[in-house]
C-alpha cells in the first residue's frame, strides 16, 4: 500500500470520527458544562431504573414489572394515564429545544403521577426525589445551552385520583406508571448519551 494511499484512508477514518462525535441536530458551540450535564443526568437516570425495579418489588404485589395485558393499556385510556412524550435524539427534525422540552413535561408528569398515588402508597418518595433531581438536571441543560423552552402548556394534568377508590385500581394504575417511567427513563438515557457525545 502506497504513502497516498495510507493518507487517504487516514483522512476518511479521521473524517468519520468527526461526523460521529457531532451528532446531527447538535449546536456545535455547546459548552463543557453541557457534556458534562448530560452525563451526570445520564448516571442519575440509570438510578432511577433501578429505583423504579425497587419500588416496583416494595408496592406493585398483582404484576410482575414485565407485564403488558392489553387489557392494562385500556385501563390507562380509562384511567386518564397519558402516554409518555416522544423522546429521540436530536435531528434536523427534532431539535434540541423539542427534546429537551419533552425531557422536562415527561418528568414533571411523571412527578404528578407519583403524587396522586403516593396519597395511597407507601414507598413513592425515593423515586419521587430521583425525579425532582433528574428536573434539576435537564433545567441545566436547558440554561448552559440557553434553550427557549416552555412546557407549562405540556404539563399535562391528570384525574387520576379519581379513578383510584379501590385496591385493584391502586394496583393497575402502579403498574402502568412504573412501567411506562422505565420506558420513558431508557429513551431518556439514550438521548444523554447523544448529548454527551464530545464535539470537536
Amino acid at each position: 500500500m502506497d504513502t497516498w494511499t495510507v493518507i487517504i484512508l487516514l483522512q476518511y477514518f479521521l473524517f468519520a470520527s468527526l461526523v460521529q462525535s457531532a451528532p446531527v441536530g447538535l449546536p456545535s458551540n455547546l459548552p463543557p458544562a453541557f457534556r458534562e450535564t448530560a452525563v451526570e443526568a445520564k448516571t442519575l437516570g440509570d438510578k432511577i431504573l433501578k429505583d423504579i425495579s425497587a419500588t416496583h418489588a416494595a408496592t406493585v404485589k398483582a404484576f410482575s414489572l414485565d407485564s403488558s395485558a392489553s387489557s392494562l393499556q385500556l385501563m390507562a385510556a380509562s384511567m386518564r394515564i397519558p402516554s409518555s412524550p416522544v423522546l429521540k435524539a436530536p435531528s434536523e427534525h427534532f431539535t434540541l429545544e423539542t427534546c429537551v422540552s419533552h425531557m422536562l413535561a415527561g418528568v414533571q408528569m411523571y412527578q404528578n403521577l407519583l403524587e396522586v398515588l403516593s396519597s395511597k402508597v407507601i414507598g413513592l418518595d425515593d423515586l419521587r426525589a430521583d425525579l425532582r433531581d433528574l428536573l434539576n438536571h435537564i433545567n441545566k441543560l436547558k440554561e448552559v445551552a440557553q434553550l427557549t423552552v416552555d412546557v407549562s402548556d405540556q404539563n399535562l394534568s391528570t384525574d387520576l385520583a379519581s379513578h383510584l377508590q379501590d385496591s385493584h385500581n391502586v394496583q393497575v394504575a402502579l403498574q402502568l406508571t412504573l412501567t411506562q417511567l422505565r420506558s420513558f427513563c431508557h429513551d431518556l438515557n439514550r438521548t444523554f448519551k447523544v448529548l454527551s457525545i464530545n464535539r470537536p
